[in-house]
């Protein structure tokens, strides 16, 4: 669990400062909380529906999503962009989704992550914000429709 946990800090802190600030990447990835979201994250990650992709040795990526069909997190290592990874990843939820008959899929998405969410066909719901740590960051709500075949 402490290299998925590292994957998200390092991946947050990196990939999404193109579109974050270091205020907004502080409040929503903060490095004094690691050990109690391993904890939540180890929770959470057994009852969703999850999948990680592993190259050289290393989790490249991970992603996971509830029963109902609400993506909640999809994270690849900063040094594994741009491979595919995200796009099999997602792949895989989107056939355990069609599996268990789910008409869509629904995720919160950062700015960084939207371009390849509406490259998968996800349409923007509504932009919206969140507020970590009394910091807004804005992002993506998405929706993708399932074909039934």
């Amino acid at each position: 669990m402490a290299e998925v946990v590292a994957l998200f800090y390092g991946t947050v802190h990196t990939v999404n400062a193109a579109d974050y600030s270091g205020e907004q990447l502080a409040a929503w990835a903060p490095k004094e909380e690691q050990a109690q979201k391993a904890a939540a994250w180890r929770k959470s990650l057994q009852q969703n529906i999850s999948y990680v992709a592993e190259m050289e040795g290393k989790i490249a990526g991970f992603c996971d999503m509830t029963e109902d069909g609400y993506l909640n997190r999809l994270y690849v290592h900063k040094n594994y962009q741009r491979q595919g990874i995200a796009t099999h990843l997602v792949g895989q939820l989107e056939q355990e989704a069609k599996r268990l008959q789910l008409t869509s899929i629904f995720t919160d998405a950062s700015l960084t992550a939207k371009p390849f969410f509406e490259g998968r066909g996800y349409r923007l719901v509504r932009e919206q914000t969140v507020e970590r740590r009394g910091v807004v960051l804005p992002n993506c709500h998405m929706q993708k429709k399932l074909s039934s075949g």
